[in-house]
């Protein structure tokens, strides 16, 4: 792309990204940062010379990071000059990013991003813009996807940069409160074409010298690694922008299946969990797999930047093979976790189930005292004692018997008050069908009984006795035989939420 072409390139990229105002109305606002080097400063440039073509007006705003002391401040009195200069608005703003960076436990580099695009959505709030231009370059789009190649990250990472992206995808200090897009208008130019653009049109860029300091991981790869690669392949910089372009495009591919597939597969999506099928999750192909776990973890924790290779493997390994109860960690102090029939990614304090069962907090005792309904606390669930005077066969007592949350009773082995209450070290029991005692903890491990469940099943004790371990097995001393004479029936109810038990 030569020096002259680099205008039409630019205003045809603007109208490609749909960033043009109506030819008859008032001209569409746009937020431009500006940090006073070669390529803001070009783009500012750049958009000046198109504003009436496009009927735009191009709104100049300036983070200074308070990291470079003088420096910075006459980077930010140079661009307040040079947008005077060319009738552009512009705000400055000083922010203090290592404060930031201490209060919210971030690097100086993040500290400092998500400030200016914090900064950067609030303005475009303010003055009515929908968009918001930043100058990141071809040469930026190869050193991104470098990175998060050596960081090993999957399609999304390896797609690099996008020419146009939803603010909201990004971590901002504080929400701006309303729809705005990040574009890119010279993602596809290098750097060295805008460099000559400066040059050509006597421009004056700032030089940040902070872009010389390789401690950063950035700068390091501009400045040494790719140099030295480019030994061995001197298209470096353009093979990686073609890998993002083709990459971006197969992404596409592999989200829209995703898509289907989440809303297949889901149970559950909430502030604190989601839920999967397991039998669905794993009969998926293993991109898929990972994407969904990807999926899940930002949806969880959408201010995480990267989960790495490491991360996605295990928790893949552990929810293909993994037993109930098995569990993988994640980043965000995130876990999955295998259910008996589910895959559960939460996060690592959120080991109690959901109200999709009569649950009780662990060490809850309620007392039955005489038949009656009695509401289970902290959940929609309630349980009932009651006479069972109906028939003991047929389909009556088929759908009895076959409801996991209901259970007929000896009455006479029944000694009121009868009591309500979670698992104790050391609880036994004589379950049907299986002879002699067991410990009720083993039998939940059998009966593969989620790990999280465990401490919150409701047990029925009567007379220091298990006689139900409810919603799987009675006490064989409490079952109903045919020289049983009256039948209590013991039943949990929900809104219509009951599941089946094993």
């Amino acid at each position: 792309m030569s020096l002259m072409d680099l205008l039409p390139h630019f205003q045809q990229t603007l109208i490609d990204l749909g960033l043009s105002g109506l030819p008859h109305g008032e001209p569409r606002p746009v937020v431009v940062g500006v940090s006073g080097g070669p390529d803001s400063l070009a783009m500012l440039h750049l958009f000046v010379r198109v504003r009436k073509a496009l009927n735009l007006a191009p709104y100049a705003v300036h983070v200074n990071h308070s990291l470079r002391g003088e420096e910075a401040d006459e980077d930010a009195q140079a661009v307040e000059a040079i947008a005077a200069a060319w009738g552009v608005p512009c705000h400055v703003e000083r922010v203090d990013v290592p404060a930031l960076a201490a209060e919210h436990r971030l690097s100086v580099e993040e500290a400092a991003r998500q400030a200016r695009y914090t900064m950067l959505g609030q303005v475009a709030v303010r003055i009515g813009a929908e968009a918001i231009a930043v100058a990141h370059n071809a040469d930026d789009q190869a050193e991104t996807v470098l990175m998060h190649l050596l960081r090993g990250a999957g399609l999304a990472g390896l797609r690099g940069m996008l020419p146009v992206t939803p603010l909201s995808e990004y971590h901002l200090l504080a929400p701006v409160g309303a729809p705005l897009v990040l574009v890119r208008p010279l993602l596809d130019v290098p750097r060295a074409q805008i460099e000559a653009y400066c040059a050509g049109h006597d421009l004056s860029p700032r030089f940040d010298r902070s872009n010389l300091d390789t401690t950063y991981f950035r700068n390091r790869l501009r400045h040494e690694v790719i140099p030295y690669l480019e030994q061995i392949n001197p298209n470096l910089r353009e093979m990686l922008v073609r890998t993002a372009s083709v990459l971006a495009a197969d992404y596409e591919i592999v989200r829209e299946q995703a898509d289907a597939t989440w809303l297949g597969v889901t149970r559950e999506v909430g502030d604190d969990r989601v839920r999967f099928n397991l039998a669905g999750w794993r009969g998926l192909p293993l991109a898929l797999q990972r994407a969904l776990i990807r999926r899940a973890v930002w949806t969880l924790r959408s201010s995480l930047r990267d989960v790495s290779f490491e991360h996605v493997e295990s928790a893949v390994r552990v929810g293909t093979h993994g037993e109930t109860g098995a569990e993988a960690t994640l980043p965000g102090g995130l876990v999955l976790r295998v259910s008996y029939d589910e895959l559960i990614i939460a996060g690592q304090d959120a080991r109690s189930p959901r109200l999709d069962w009569p649950v009780l907090e662990p060490g809850t005792r309620i007392e039955i005292a005489a038949p009656g309904v009695y509401p289970l606390p902290g959940s929609g669930w309630q349980f009932e004692l009651r006479r069972y005077d109906g028939p003991r066969s047929g389909p009556a007592w088929a759908a009895v018997i076959a409801d996991p949350w209901a259970a007929p009773l000896d009455a006479s082995r029944l000694e009121l008050p009868l009591v309500i209450r979670t698992r104790r070290r050391g609880d036994r029991f004589k379950p049907m069908g299986v002879g002699g005692t067991k410990k009720v903890s083993d039998f939940m491990i059998d009966q593969k009984i989620p790990a999280g469940w465990r401490d919150h099943l409701p047990l029925l004790v009567s007379g220091g006795e298990i006689a139900w371990v409810c919603g799987w097995r009675v006490d064989q001393r409490f079952a109903v035989t045919a020289k049983t004479g009256e039948v209590w029936l013991a039943r949990f109810s929900s809104g219509g939420n009951e599941q089946t038990a094993r």
